[in-house]
């Protein structure tokens, strides 16, 4: 004890200095960094030092001020199971109805834009084989995967031994489903045995992990064709990749935002029926407002991450983008569940029902967002006319919303996560291969990142509990949330608290670029958000326009 306390005495006067000083000089950095087994070279620390002070800064201003009763956990909970128990079994069973009249068409580009019931249709009555629907879209994808730098691999192989067994078992009367035989793409941060699996970055470009990701399992079972992996930003952060910048397929000059940038910007160009990505912090619904495209985020834990990179552990989420929410409904319906290996994982039920009264649907829309939006013709406002022409009341309310929750509670659970992720590549200075290197990229991010301290990572998490609370005490009243993109912190927290979200397109902008709004959802209600989002595309044709370039 005595000793303990003449470290304290002794350290007093240091600490007391830098109390006054209220900052840090860039020379502290490499000191620091000892206490990691760590050393970073000028450039680098000349790199760090504004991004480590501002988060000290921040700690300071949010964190450190405040007060948490001792009775606040942390949103992580410890669990001793080695293997995943089948909790919340979901009972329902959707049937999806194929339509029997769909007809070729007799410009067959047009297949390019058809759903998945619509294919689905012209496979099951054989009006089309896989084979031959696979051939349609691999071409599709090597005439324009160049011109939207969305491919990384074509996995033409795997998807014509795919296509050819879909045939044979259609043939033989063993239909499985509306994906049986109908093409896709995966981001390539999924692992297939025999492909490459880069993760965006040049120093993974030859990856090969032998193992099958849990999604990528289902959509086999399930009879879907693989026929591509698409790009990501490096390291699942933005649309910039090892090969480029992947394009908006509405203007070739803009990105198509990221991370999940290929799996949207294929969907909407129709190079391929759907696909899937992934998010922690916008991915999926960042690149779906970009692009057009319907994009779900499901609830976390909705599905395994097995054999899906990790980024954030407690954040990451896998969901479908696709032109509609019908296929969304589909694809989700086939790839949620869990295989026992991700134990944040659970099957909950979900059952979607093509047909709802809207009456029955209780929605909200968040008054203090759209009191932000200054310009009243924004296309935000005519979805909530639409929606009241349908016979919708929305009710106003205001979004739970607090900037603690995004300085600095999201950048330190994902910094800390995220380093701790790619400790290995920081340490190697396997980092300085990544292509992107300003301050913003992540190889400055990992390094910064390892000045937040276990305290704060664990206060950071107990705030994150305290915001679930408030915000399921508010979302779980409703069936669906109205929010304008961007216009509020609602992606960070509802990212934080693991509510589902489901962006899709609205109309165009004066730059003629896609405009989007997303629903946010109770926990686990995907399928309400579902039913509201398709009962609107039935009443307009905002996610039936294609851009020009890619009919």
């Amino acid at each position: 004890m005595r000793k303990q306390v003449l470290v304290l005495v002794c350290l007093l006067p240091f600490l007391q200095t830098l109390h006054a000083q209220d900052t840090i000089a860039p020379a502290d950095l490499n000191t620091a960094a000892r206490l990691f087994d760590m050393h970073f070279t000028q450039p680098e620390i000349d790199s760090m030092y504004d991004g480590v002070k501002d988060t000290q800064d921040k700690l300071h201003r949010y964190f450190h001020k405040k007060y948490l009763p001792n009775n606040v956990p942390m949103s992580l909970w410890q669990n001793p199971a080695t293997t995943a128990a089948a909790a919340n079994a979901d009972t329902a069973i959707n049937q999806w109805p194929i339509p029997a009249g769909v007809q070729l068409p007799a410009n067959k580009n047009e297949l390019a834009f058809y759903s998945i019931p619509q294919l689905a249709s012209l496979i099951k009555y054989k009006k089309i084989s896989s084979v031959e629907l696979t051939r349609f879209f691999i071409n599709r994808i090597k005439q324009y995967g160049d011109s939207l730098h969305c491919l990384i691999s074509l996995t033409e192989d795997i998807a014509m031994q795919q296509a050819q067994q879909a045939d044979a078992e259609i043939a033989a009367g063993k239909y499985r489903g509306p994906l049986h035989g109908i093409p896709y793409g995966l981001k390539d941060l999924f692992a297939v045995k025999g492909t490459k699996t880069t993760w965006g970055a040049a120093p993974f470009k030859d990856q090969v992990i032998e193992e099958d990701a849990y999604v990528y399992t289902r959509l086999r079972n399930a009879g879907a064709v693989l026929v591509a992996k698409l790009t990501l930003g490096a390291l699942a952060m933005g649309d910039k990749w090892y090969g480029g910048k992947t394009r908006n397929p509405w203007n070739l000059e803009n990105g198509s935002s990221g991370s999940s940038a290929g799996s949207a910007a294929a969907t909407v160009a129709g190079l391929l029926p759907f696909a899937i990505g992934t998010e922690t912090w916008g991915s999926i619904i960042s690149p779906a407002s970009t692009c057009g495209a319907t994009g779900l985020r499901p609830t976390f834990g909705s599905i395994s991450r097995t054999g899906a990179m990790a980024l954030s552990w407690s954040l990451d989420k896998i969901g479908p983008l696709c032109r509609s929410a019908a296929d969304a409904a589909i694809v989700f319906d086939y790839i949620r569940g869990t295989d026992g290996k991700d134990l944040s994982a659970a099957t909950h039920t979900f059952h979607f029902k093509s047909k709802t009264d809207i009456h029955t649907l209780k929605i909200a829309y968040a008054r203090n967002y759209f009191r932000r939006l200054r310009d009243s013709s924004n296309n935000e406002f005519a979805v909530l006319e639409t929606f009241r022409k349908m016979g919708a009341e929305l009710i106003p309310i205001d979004f739970p919303d607090s900037g603690i929750y995004v300085k600095p509670t999201m950048p330190i659970i994902i910094g800390a996560e995220s380093a701790a992720a790619f400790d290995e590549l920081t340490r190697t200075n396997l980092d300085d291969q990544l292509t992107y290197q300003t301050k913003d990229d992540w190889p400055n991010n990992f390094r910064t990142s390892r000045f937040i301290s276990a305290a704060d990572y664990v206060n950071a998490c107990r705030q994150r509990f305290v915001l679930q609370q408030r915000v399921n005490a508010v979302l779980s009243q409703y069936d669906a949330v109205i929010c304008p993109n961007w216009a509020g912190n609602e992606s960070a927290i509802t990212n934080l608290t693991g509510n589902p979200a489901i962006c899709f397109p609205t109309g165009f902008n004066a730059q003629k670029l896609p405009t989007s709004i997303s629903l946010i959802g109770k926990l686990n209600g995907e399928a309400a958000l579902l039913q509201l989002v398709n009962l609107y595309q039935q009443a307009t044709s905002w996610n039936k326009q294609h851009p020009a370039l890619f009919q």
